[in-house]
């Protein structure tokens, strides 16, 4: 089974950035569809974006426009990368590979 491990949350102004990464074990990780969720204190767990083994991108339209998917296939690695943060944003972030979950990264922001 394939392992998650996210990394890159953390406490941000409005307006700011981060790049949330997501490490994956497995050696066939170019073959899965990554994506990333999220869930916000009180709500359930929500699609945010995903990404193919060929880089094709969707998102939610909430993001469309602020956030980028994006893989490393050489490094085993998907990233969020989050510009232009609101505070309807925090949440615990989670990315899967459609399989398993990651134990998730807090990203909270607040001014």
């Amino acid at each position: 089974q394939v392992q998650l491990v996210e990394s890159g949350g953390g406490l941000v102004q409005p307006g700011g950035s981060l790049r949330l990464s997501c490490a994956a074990s497995g050696s066939i990780f170019s073959m899965y569809v990554m994506g990333w969720y999220r869930q916000a204190p009180g709500k359930q767990r929500e699609w945010v974006a995903s990404i193919t083994g060929s880089g094709l991108k969707s998102y939610t339209d909430s993001v469309k426009g602020r956030f980028t998917i994006s893989r490393d296939n050489a490094k085993n690695t998907v990233y969020l990368q989050m510009n232009s943060l609101k505070p309807e944003d925090t949440a615990v972030y989670y990315c899967t590979d459609q399989i398993g979950w990651g134990q998730g990264t807090q990203v909270t922001v607040s001014s």
